[in-house]
């Protein structure tokens, strides 16, 4: 996963907008400014989207982190010049004060099965044996998990939900329904 579609997802999957996200990046010792995140999160095949670096992300993520967790005494921490899939999943983890038993709950929303020893083996240090690197296939499952829980967007759900003409009710007079859905990254 590149860091532009992480961001987009975090974005999506709690309702961001602009002020919020300049607001997080600020949080995270970063000033930024509206064209900067309209850049970020274009499309991957529009040709004026821009890559958000790691140390761009990380300010982010550490934004999001004293968001949802509060600020530290202290200085507040400066971003990493590098990110990985392992470092931007503990962020989330700590930025929503997630268990492991979270993690499972959301992973299993995206029908993605995974143990409670895979997950703490995310979270080692890279220089114990039983360290696991985080590959894009399961931080992307996890913020799919997020994106329904958050969002309340299951395919399940939207697959058992019944037709327009299902709902119609039993009136001389047909009713119209404008159905919107959300547009997908």
């Amino acid at each position: 996963m590149n860091n532009n579609d992480i961001l987009r997802r975090i974005r999506y999957t709690f309702n961001l907008g602009d002020d919020k996200v300049i607001k997080l990046f600020k949080h995270g010792g970063k000033e930024v400014t509206r064209e900067q995140i309209s850049d970020w999160l274009k499309k991957d095949d529009d040709e004026a989207q821009k890559p958000i670096y790691d140390v761009d992300l990380a300010a982010f993520l550490n934004g999001l982190i004293i968001k949802h967790r509060g600020k530290k005494d202290g200085e507040t921490p400066k971003p990493e010049k590098s990110l990985n899939n392992n470092q931007v999943f503990r962020k989330l983890k700590i930025a929503l004060n997630l268990k492991d038993e979270d993690i499972i709950a959301i992973m299993n929303l995206a029908n993605f099965e995974v143990s409670k020893h895979e997950i703490s083996a995310i979270f080692r240090k890279p220089t114990q044996k039983q360290y696991r690197v985080c590959k894009d296939q399961f931080l992307r499952n996890f913020l799919q998990g997020l994106q329904i829980k958050y969002r309340g967007e299951n395919k399940s759900e939207k697959e058992d939900k019944p037709t327009a003409k299902e709902e119609r009710p039993l009136s001389k007079k047909p009713t119209v329904r404008v159905i919107t859905r959300p547009k997908r990254d």
